[in-house]
């Protein structure tokens, strides 16, 4: 960690949710982040840089994003439930730009959690954490073009769509051909969206 990077935070707790930060010596851990990575429906909407389809691709992932928290760079979290510990997902704060005080968020369900407000609650309580621990002004949020479900959590959560980005992703499961995909943003001077709460 870099002595202008902000510290690693502690799990952060929501509505049921615990966010903690994913472990690659864990052996549950790469399992779910691979079964996660593995999903038809994620497949279909995300195209990740390198591909992660194997144990070792999935501890490899993890491993950088592990590197990048010890940067300060970018925190990935586990999202799981308070009381049990059962992995619901996965909610990332990435490309953290303390000079131009940005960052990006991304976030994935895993198929048996869907439609229990899993991702909203996540991104709402790490947009709360990016804002107020990091400090950060500007938090944006992509997904391709179509993706409804991506684009009600990022209204939901407060985040205004600010237009489309031309070929700005891979089609699913290619890395020679692009898509259309939908950018929403929030602000630190945003208010908190209606029924917004702890």
């Amino acid at each position: 960690m870099t002595p202008d990077s902000p510290p690693l935070p502690p799990a952060l707790n929501t509505r049921g949710l615990r966010l903690r930060r994913w472990d690659p010596t864990s052996d549950a851990d790469v399992e779910t982040f691979l079964r996660g990575c593995s999903d038809p429906e994620f497949q279909r909407w995300n195209t990740p840089l390198r591909p992660i389809t194997t144990l070792a691709d999935a501890r490899a992932t993890l491993r950088t994003k592990a590197e990048a928290a010890e940067a300060g760079t970018g925190v990935a979290f586990c999202v799981e439930d308070v009381d049990s510990g059962t992995p619901l997902g996965h909610i990332g704060v990435n490309r953290i730009d303390r000079a131009m005080s940005r960052a990006v968020v991304g976030y994935w369900v895993l198929p048996e959690a869907r439609g229990q407000g899993v991702a909203t609650r996540a991104l709402t309580v790490a947009t709360r954490w990016a804002f107020g621990d990091l400090g950060l002004y500007r938090l944006e949020l992509d997904h391709a073009d179509g993706h409804e479900v991506s684009c009600k959590v990022a209204e939901r959560c407060g985040y205004r769509y600010e237009g489309t980005l031309r070929g700005a992703m891979w089609e699913a499961g290619r890395r020679d051909a692009f898509r259309d995909c939908h950018l929403h943003a929030r602000l630190a001077t945003d208010p908190e969206p209606a029924g917004a709460s702890s």
